[in-house]
């Protein structure tokens, strides 16, 4: 209801105020601007009292503290001028700074999640307790969307737990767990979940006779304690380290540390007016758009159950993985690492021995000493079954196929597994580019078939494409979708389709990088534009990394479905069959062998291209390398719309930016067309009308005429 609040007050003691979040309807609390007007309210009528000790503010979700500001209401307010920016930070700040002069003792009590404005809140406030819920975490993640904490938290921060420990959190975005808090004196204690409160109440109590927060006060307004040379050290070392992280790319993070280094010297007033000023250039730049709307992509990808009617996923209680290479011995580790109970299979006894202890090897890795854990390791080989039995691997809810890209093959493992398994089970296949509609020809359930396709590796691509068959049911889709969310993944839904949604748009983007190649063009100039663009790596790198050999077959696979648009270069072969296969033989189009096994240029490469060049080799503008790269991916994108291979056109953005590394801060491959606009699309695809497949779509060609973005389709 309108009327339902967020906030309210209750009196465990006579002299004790606790304001209790708990946003109606809501997963998490949200600091919008109703919620914020509600915290003006209750904190002038708790400073009318002179019988106060102290204040505690808390949250009634379990879990959750407050997850940050109300993001929507940002989205909503990009295109407001400066000036108006620089107000609504200062109005944070005014409202927060409260919390830091009344006349009692604030505590923030902290279970869970405790992050950007409701970082700030709790920085303000005289002192902070988090629980040992393994969840709980504090950060400022900001610099992710372009920004940097506008409420105080850039100046209250640093004079609280130093400003190169603010920096670091900062400006890296990161959150930090209890532990880490407690040990930098950002807060005061670690109390178990069920005592947060009364800790809180002990801590006021304390307080109150000590009245080191009323000390604390009057130290945390004034410039933060370090000398100039130690200032002069921490901006030098800190801007490589960004400069580094980011590539120039994401300017937030340097602006923060600007602001912060800026106002040091200053008292707290100054340094909150810096932040506001260094904000109201940040807020609503195109990379904070972009940033927010790949927020909201994950958002709605969070929410999304991958079926629009309503369907009941099933649970997935265990799971089977046939094939221990290296995809399936990943998708073991992920299930592993969830404690679900996962079998794994292999026709080959040497490969399922290799499979398995490679599982224990990543399931085993303690970050913290960067090595094998034994006591992880025995934890979770608890969860894992190395068979070569078929009813082990049947008698499990789902069943991942993970062999190699072999439609026969596959066809012989479903045709021995599937009649073993439950009418209830699932049967998957972890194919990347094989249509899963033939791959379901000839089974008895088809409905229970479907396309679970990770991206390799494993363990750090959060993509999983959910592929749905003719005759794959509803039920089977979102039970496919509900266990990837289990493991960690972002699953997206597309219907079949060659290559289905990332290769399928990945290929025009590489196969346009042998073009270039065979034009004249410099492998470190293509490498270089795409680099520049944003791309974590180049296109003819990628190459080496995939296998030559992968990419060939894939790009077989591509080329017999579309031949009009898919140019074979012949160049692939060639290398193929010299054996040069990229990384895993230590030659592809770069030579990887020297002690770093890095790729370095190879002077015999010239006589792979050489033979296939077209015409005289001539120079490329950076403008024109980029357009002959990503507008092929473009065009391919707006087909895929048009054969309705996704059932929503931010699905192609979420995809390409967690399954191939498309840059965040341009919002997406549709997000950065439709900054661009399809008429400004158009102009820039004139040059290239003489081939064939860079020639305009009908949609996009529509959209130019209805002066209509993607994202409206």
């Amino acid at each position: 209801m309108a009327d339902e609040k967020t906030i309210t007050v209750s009196y465990p003691e006579a002299d004790i105020a606790v304001l209790t979040l708990d946003t109606p309807g809501k997963g998490a609390n949200i600091l919008s601007k109703s919620v914020l007007d509600e915290l003006a309210q209750h904190l002038s009528e708790l400073e009318g009292r002179g019988d106060l000790a102290g204040l505690v503010i808390i949250s009634a979700k379990p879990g959750i503290f407050i997850a940050g500001a109300d993001l929507r209401e940002f989205a909503a307010s990009l295109n407001i001028p400066a000036s108006e920016t620089f107000q609504m930070c200062q109005r944070g700040q005014k409202l927060f700074a409260r919390l830091s002069s009344v006349p009692f003792v604030t505590v923030a009590a902290i279970d869970g999640i405790c992050v950007g404005g409701g970082a700030e809140l709790s920085v303000w406030c005289d002192r902070r307790i988090m629980s040992d819920n393994p969840k709980s975490e504090f950060g400022f993640p900001e610099v992710k969307l372009g920004l940097f904490p506008g409420w105080g938290g850039t100046a209250r921060t640093p004079r609280i737990i130093g400003i190169a420990n603010a920096v670091e959190m900062v400006t890296g975005g990161e959150s930090i767990d209890a532990a880490t808090a407690y040990s930098l004196g950002l807060i005061s204690d670690i109390a178990p979940v069920e005592e947060l409160l009364q800790a809180s109440i002990r801590l006021i109590r304390a307080e109150q006779h000590s009245q080191e927060f009323q000390r604390d006060r009057q130290r945390w307004r004034g410039p933060v304690n370090i000398s100039d040379t130690e200032l002069g050290f921490l901006g030098a070392t800190a801007s490589a380290v960004i400069q580094q992280q980011t590539k120039g790319q994401y300017p937030a993070p340097l602006a923060a540390l600007e602001v912060m280094l800026g106002a040091a010297g200053a008292d707290i007033d100054a340094a909150c007016k810096s932040e506001a000023e260094g904000m109201s250039h940040l807020f609503g730049s195109p990379i904070n758009a972009a940033l927010l709307n790949v927020f909201f992509l994950t958002d709605r990808n969070k929410k999304d159950k991958g079926v629009d009617d309503q369907v009941t996923a099933a649970e997935t209680r265990s799971v089977a993985v046939i094939g221990a290479g290296i995809m399936g011995a990943g998708i073991v580790a992920a299930n592993a690492k969830r404690e679900i109970p996962v079998a794994l299979s292999d026709s080959s006894p040497d490969a399922l021995a290799r499979g398995y202890a490679n599982v224990l090897k990543e399931v085993s890795y303690n970050k913290a000493t960067k090595s094998a854990d034994v006591h992880k390791a025995i934890h979770y080989a608890t969860a894992i079954n190395a068979t070569r039995s078929d009813a082990e691997i049947a008698g499990c809810d789902l069943v991942i196929e993970a062999v190699v890209e072999n439609a026969d093959v596959k066809r012989q493992i479903y045709a021995r597994i599937e009649p073993q398994m439950r009418d209830t089970a699932i049967l998957a296949s972890n194919t990347s580019t094989i249509p899963i509609t033939g791959l379901a020809a000839k089974l008895q359930r088809p409905e229970r078939f479907c396309g679970i396709h990770f991206f390799n590796p494993v363990r750090r691509m959060k993509l999983v494409e959910v592929i749905r068959g003719e005759r794959t049911s509803d039920e089977t889709i979102a039970t496919a979708v509900a266990y990837a969310k289990r493991i960690g993944k972002s699953p997206i839904v597309v219907n079949d389709g060659p290559g289905f949604l990332v290769n399928r748009l990945l290929l025009p983007y590489m196969n346009e990088s042998l073009e270039l190649l065979a034009e004249g063009a410099a492998i470190d100039e293509i490498e270089k534009a795409a680099k520049r663009f944003g791309m974590p790596m180049g296109p003819i790198t990628l190459y080496d990394v995939v296998g030559l050999d992968t990419a060939f077959y894939a790009g077989r696979t591509m080329w017999e479905a579309f031949p009009d648009r898919i140019a074979a270069s012949p160049i692939l072969p060639a290398l193929v069959k010299a054996g040069r296969l990229g990384q895993k033989s230590g030659l592809g189009f770069f030579s990887y062998q020297n002690k770093k096994q890095q790729g370095v240029p190879d002077p015999e490469l010239r006589k792979f291209v050489e033979p296939y060049l077209k015409g005289v080799p001539r120079s490329f503008s950076a403008d024109e390398l980029t357009s002959r790269l990503f507008l092929p991916m473009l065009l391919e994108a707006t087909r895929v719309i048009q054969d309705k291979i996704v059932r929503n056109v931010r699905d192609i953005d979420l995809g390409l930016i967690f399954g191939l590394g498309f840059p965040p801060f341009k919002g997406g491959l549709l997000f950065w067309a439709d900054t661009l606009g399809a008429d400004k699309i158009l102009e820039m695809l004139k040059p290239f009308e003489s081939l064939q497949r860079m020639r305009p779509t009908p949609l996009l060609e529509q959209l130019a005429r209805e002066r209509r973005r993607f994202y409206d389709l």
